[in-house]
């Protein structure tokens, strides 16, 4: 389908659903469209503008964002907003955001505008523009974009594509609906809270009495009125729970909450992806799903009553136990009528003026719109009837509870504690049975399932040393399920030892790379909290960004930062892809690569040996600057450690020094080696392991010595960088990579050196001994030369093969 009928089937579906179906408030909510309808798709650049006859809509048709008004009396009010484009299912109204619903246009004489200083506002005819973003500092190369999940983004690009940094997004703004992805929360960094206010009546956007908050501290759900709490959702327990929602509603959803220094949120999403819902938060507080499904029912709570999630606050003295105000259609007979013309006020706020007026005894709205009070007090009687015509009236109802009754809920709450107990007692020594027996539970699993609190979903005082380290945030399954497309093949960029690498798209537009831990690798639960531990707490520009990771079952899957470009493999080893790579980037490479050891090996707060560094384990951003990735056999050692040993030899052949591969030696040294393979080969365009040479095969690092030895170096150069290249930058290399790989670890350099000779020209180096090739060749060299050109991994852990998509 092209973008032509793509855009014509958009108008028809915006015009039939917005011109409609505005259930329930088909009368007064219209699209304005008062000449030829036109979407200029589903972004707007720098210039463009919305006016009352322009729109945009999401890619697959699922929102849209343009002006609207609501018909008050006499008056068009225009708002804008983003619309969900729904069926005729849909119970509420399906405005999800408002640009300024506190601020509306008269008539339809607005624009929204998106200037050249990356501004954007909201233009009234006459009045003072209400602005939505404005940057603090120039700003090129931006889009706004309303995306699927109803986010209406601001976003700064990169020259090939891809986004550079978010701006501003509306999730950031919420109104009365709660969207998958949205949060509820507060960020420490920028002291932006994220609530749900509602409408002050159904029809009428602006504020209402009514919030829904996130508490960070008891970890629950509260709605509000007017300040004071209504209603708890309770903590969030094993399985997914919330004491005060029912298990038809947890049951449809996945609650991710976060808790680290940046930020303290909750957010939701659907378990069938093929479904879209939001929360509404109505103004008598009631808190919906689409379907008109309970979540909650602050409306029930009156203070005295705490089932259902109800808090207690203090009563008037005349009312009681069992109190309610009952909605019934008819007519209030005799009683004194009060009229309360303020028309900020909303039907809940008469409920509690009501309330707490002990003469009060009925209540309802005052204007068409909802909103004012009127109220009667005195004797009364009540004529009820059944046509849709009559008034709708809250009468007071006495139903006084009995003491019988109380007594039974006192019982019932001391055996449901005694029952808690002695289950808890059960399970105690249950486990201490299992553990004494050493079956089914590995340490590793322990301490792996220890990071993750059953309250919060976020990894939390991952400890070295007993020092509490960065938090992390940990993903649902359907979370990340959802964002590789049910890890769909399409999505996938790559294998490993680790498991297969997939590409996944967050709720929040941000594009991230996914390792799923496969249940035929070697890896396991120890190199799969190695890596998580270890990433969370090193920080570098030149080491991969660990955002976070799944664990789910027997399910262990890390999510990283997306490299657009792959690894460094994908590039080098290529016929036509190496003549990306001139000279200067290789070398730039070289140093970035250089400066992630540095702080491996000397900057971090303990020393860290890689143990696996080849080609494979380099990934590129979209400037082509390297990141260090894959710890999973990586190993820490205290400051005043220098060696180390293990009977468990991991790593790549090729890339191991002597030391390791023939005793197990371990040291920072040991990753020097590895570099001066790594560098041959940038040198050289030529894997270490496959490298043929009058037709037998060699190792690069013995063919390299063989040219240095007769003063021919330069012929060991990749064809493809002969013009780029610097002379004597790569016969320095060259040197530099030779003293890298020699036979003792002890003349080798340590990273810094190898910095400083690369980077000082003028600097003389000592001359290389014969590295130990002939050593590697005889020890491991028969069983690996004639497979596949691929470096593997020793036990098959860390080699990330990316394929191109």
């Amino acid at each position: 389908m092209n973008f032509t009928n793509v855009a014509h089937l958009h108008k028809l579906v915006f015009l039939l659903f917005f011109t409609c179906l505005w259930t329930p408030h088909a009368a007064q909510w219209v699209y304005v469209s008062s000449a030829e309808i036109s979407s200029p798709g589903d972004s707007l650049k720098p210039g463009d503008t919305l006016n009352s006859s322009t729109y945009i809509v999401s890619a697959k048709g699922t929102f849209a964002l343009g002006f609207f008004h609501r018909i008050d009396g006499t008056i068009n009010k225009t708002y804008l907003a983003i619309c969900k484009i729904a069926d005729q299912s849909s119970f509420f109204n399906v405005f999800v955001w408002f640009g300024s619903r506190d601020r509306p246009i008269v008539n339809n004489s607005g624009m929204f505008t998106f200037d050249n200083k990356g501004t954007l506002k909201i233009v009234p005819q006459g009045g003072d523009p209400v602005v939505l973003y404005s940057s603090p500092q120039p700003t090129e190369n931006t889009v706004a974009t309303l995306l699927d999940s109803g986010n209406f983004i601001l976003k700064e690009m990169h020259l090939n594509g891809s986004m550079k940094r978010l701006l501003w997004q509306s999730f950031d703004y919420p109104g009365d609906t709660l969207l998958p992805g949205m949060k509820l929360g507060v960020s420490h960094k920028t002291g932006q809270i994220w609530s749900l206010t509602s409408w002050l009546t159904d029809d009428v956007p602006v504020p209402g009495p009514c919030k829904l908050e996130w508490d960070p501290k008891g970890c629950q759900l509260i709605i509000r009125q007017r300040g004071e709490v209504y209603w708890t959702s309770g903590v969030l327990k094993r399985g997914n729970r919330f004491k005060s929602i029912s298990l038809d509603v947890t049951s449809m959803y996945n609650f991710i909450i976060v808790s680290n220094e940046d930020e303290e949120y909750f957010s939701f999403s659907n378990r069938n992806q093929s479904l879209m819902s939001e929360w509404l938060l109505t103004p008598m507080g009631q808190l919906k799903d689409l379907k008109g499904q309970d979540i909650a029912r602050a409306d029930n709570c009156y203070g005295y009553n705490t089932n259902g999630g109800c808090q207690r606050w203090k009563q008037p003295e005349c009312r009681h136990h069992g109190d309610t105000f009952d909605l019934r259609s008819g007519y209030l007979v005799a009683g004194d009528l009060s009229v309360n013309y303020n028309s900020s006020l909303s039907i809940s706020d008469c409920r509690a003026i009501c309330w707490n007026n002990c003469g009060c005894v009925a209540f309802t709205s005052w204007f068409h719109n909802d909103t004012g009070c009127r109220f009667w007090t005195g004797n009364w009687s009540f004529l009820s009837g059944h046509s849709s015509a009559l008034p709708s009236i809250f009468v007071l109802s006495s139903n006084p509870s009995q003491s019988g009754t109380k007594n039974w809920i006192w019982i019932g709450i001391s055996i449901a504690i005694s029952i808690a107990l002695l289950i808890i007692l059960l399970c105690y020594r249950l486990r201490r049975k299992v553990v004494s027996k050493g079956n089914n539970i590995t340490k590793d699993e322990k301490e792996l399932l220890d990071l993750v609190t059953l309250e919060r979903s976020s990894v939390n005082d991952i400890s070295i040393d007993g020092k509490k380290e960065h938090d992390l945030r940990v993903f649902s399954y359907a979370h990340v399920a959802a964002a590789t497309n049910n890890f769909s093949l399409e999505n996938m960029l790559g294998k490993g030892g680790f498991g297969p690498v997939y590409m996944g798209h967050l709720l929040t537009g941000q594009n991230v790379a996914i390792k799923r831990l496969s249940k035929y690798s070697n890896q396991g639960i120890h190199e799969f909290k190695n890596e998580l531990i270890l990433i969370s707490k090193l920080q570098h520009m030149n080491l991969v960004k660990l955002l976070g990771c799944c664990i789910h079952g027997e399910e262990r899957m890390l999510i990283y930062e997306y490299m657009p470009n792959k690894s460094l493999d994908y590039f080098l080893f290529d016929q036509n892809r190496s003549k990306l790579l001139d000279w200067k980037k290789r070398f730039n490479i070289i140093e970035g690569i250089i400066q992630g050891l540095i702080y491996l090996h000397k900057y971090s707060r303990l020393r860290v040996i890689h143990r696996d560094l080849k080609v494979s384990n380099i990934l590129l951003d979209e400037n082509m600057n390297p990141k260090i990735s894959d710890f999973g056999m990586a190993r820490m050692f205290k400051q005043n450690e220098l060696v180390a040993n293990t009977n468990r030899i991991v790593g790549t052949y090729g890339y191991m020094s002597p030391e390791y591969a023939m005793k197990g030696v371990f040291s920072i040294k040991s990753d020097v080696y590895s570099f001066g393979v790594l560098m041959l080969e940038m040198v050289s365009g030529q894997r270490n392991n496959s490298f043929h040479h009058a037709n037998h095969v060699i190792s690069l690092v013995e063919y390299a010595w063989d040219l240095w030895q007769e003063g021919e170096g330069i012929q060991l150069v990749d064809p493809t960088i002969s013009d780029s290249c610097v002379k004597y930058q790569v016969l320095r290399c060259i040197h530099v990579s030779l003293l890298c790989v020699e036979d003792s670890a002890i003349d080798r350099p340590t990273m810094s050196d190898v910095l400083f000779m690369l980077t000082n020209e003028n600097m003389p180096l000592p001359l290389p001994k014969k590295p130990a090739f002939s050593i590697g060749r005889k020890a491991i060299g028969a069983n690996i030369l004639d497979k596949e050109s691929n470096a593997h991994s020793v036990n098959g852990l860390s080699i990330s093969e990316m394929n191109a998509r």
